[in-house]
């Protein structure tokens, strides 16, 4: 069980920074979800919209943490090291 609940916190991160990406595009900007992404990619500011879209991850995180989901929290962490590896390199 504790491999999948580190995976699922995996998961749960890169869907929590996608969802985001998501609103910050739609609340913050005019585009459309695909548009805007290319706008931002043309602007070589993808790697910060994948930053601010990590945000999300602190209060899952805190909501993991407080529902003593101690490894699905850790999964969280990973998958936002890893998205701060892909940051690097965008």
């Amino acid at each position: 069980m504790q491999k999948t609940d580190l995976l699922i916190g995996f998961i749960l991160g890169i869907i929590g920074a996608f969802i985001g990406v998501f609103l910050f595009i739609s609340l913050a900007t005019d585009f459309e979800f695909a548009d805007g992404v290319i706008a931002l990619k043309t602007q070589n500011s993808l790697g910060k919209l994948i930053a601010l879209g990590a945000v999300i991850n602190v209060i899952l995180f805190f909501v993991l943490l407080k529902f003593n989901k101690e490894l699905m929290a850790r999964g969280v962490v990973l998958a936002t090291i890893a998205l701060t590896i892909v940051t690097i390199f965008v």
